[in-house]
């Protein structure tokens, strides 16, 4: 490291998370010729640690087989989507809790940064497969389209008039189900463009009308009132149990803290939406998503309720608790991109310990 560049000056930087500046100072030495093997190592996991944060998660892969630590890849590689259609590594399409587990993180991060517009952009991405999530412990899986054959079946991506998908959701069934038996272009088509709305109907298997009785819930989205026999798997508690969990993945998405992101395009000099206004928008979605309902059945709010596990400098507080109630697990902020501070802080040498 040059005289000119005290190792104690990049503390703040690995203190506030700032890994894009740090890439940056660190790249600008080791263009200098002052790149040492540690430095190297250092400025390359600052690199990465950035691409994390942005939530780069196409090259998630890509990332992961540059990571030093085996515990380091199994993690990144379980937050991103595969990028073959019939890759035997799942990662998201099979469990949706490794990419919740870093959003919480990301979240939590951008917050520290004072970064108001990226705490919504997350926010709002964490709606996207909430009701994947909810249905991942019954399927087995997250949605995934590989394996969706064998779960769901009959009036599924049909034209049968009695199914109550709309036009758009029959196409995105019937995408499903051949998402991964084709090219790697169709596949990718289906991930960007179709796979989040499998979520929507999944949704609507979900709350159909053997399950619950009008009135007893709040209102989520369609219904369905003819059910097909797969989406009547498990007893009637079970039926109920997921009903309500995906109805709070539903309240979720269609809640301000969401909303807020389609209110923020950020052009002509506004948009950024400000840190009393996510406050204010977080503090009213809260407050609906914790609204008792009418039979008592709100996952949030059962005396046996699964529990976050927030840190506790939570951004949003009870957001882990949201995404736990939905999955019916115990979720919280993972530690990858804070671990990666700590080794880049052990590589600077001086920095050891820092978080």
């Amino acid at each position: 490291m040059s005289a000119l560049l005290d190792a104690a000056l990049l503390r703040p930087l690995l203190d506030g998370h700032w890994y894009d500046a740090l890439s940056a100072v660190l790249d600008a030495e080791v263009r200098a010729g002052h790149g040492t093997p540690d430095l190297i190592r250092a400025r390359d996991l600052a690199t990465a640690a950035k691409r994390v944060l942005d939530l780069d998660a196409e090259d998630f892969g890509a990332i992961a087989a540059a990571f030093p630590r085996a515990e380091w890849r199994d993690e990144l590689n379980g937050a991103c989507f595969p990028a073959e259609p019939r890759s035997p590594e799942r990662g998201a399409l099979g469990s949706l809790v490794p990419l919740y587990e870093l959003m919480l993180e990301v979240l939590d991060l951008r917050a520290l940064r004072h970064e108001p517009l990226q705490v919504v952009v997350t926010a709002h991405l964490m709606a996207e497969y909430l009701p994947q999530l909810a249905w991942e412990s019954t399927l087995g899986h997250a949605g995934d389209p590989l394996r969706l054959r064998e779960d769901v079946g009959e009036r599924w991506g049909s034209d049968d008039p009695a199914c109550a998908h709309s036009a758009p959701l029959r196409t995105t069934a019937r995408r499903a189900f051949h998402a991964c038996s084709g090219d790697l272009a169709g596949y990718t088509a289906y991930l960007d463009r179709f796979h989040s709305r499998q979520g929507t109907a999944l949704a609507i298997c979900a709350m159909h009308h053997l399950a619950t009785e009008a009135g007893e819930r709040p209102d989520a989205g369609d219904t369905c009132p003819n059910p097909c026999r797969w989406a009547l798997r498990g007893t009637r508690e079970e039926q109920r149990d997921l009903d309500a969990r995906v109805r709070l993945a539903l309240l979720y998405e269609e809640s301000p803290i969401v909303a807020l992101r389609h209110h923020a395009p950020v052009g002509h000099f506004f948009g950024v939406p400000s840190t009393s206004e996510i406050s204010a928008a977080w503090l009213a979605t809260w407050e609906r998503l914790a609204t008792p309902w009418p039979d008592g059945s709100n996952p949030l709010l059962l005396p046996d309720a699964v529990p976050g596990r927030p840190d506790d400098t939570e951004a949003l507080p009870g957001l882990s608790a949201l995404v736990s109630a939905v999955a019916g697990r115990t979720i919280g902020p993972g530690r990858l991109l804070r671990d990666i501070g700590l080794e880049i802080g052990h590589s600077i040498g001086s920095l050891e310990g820092a978080s």
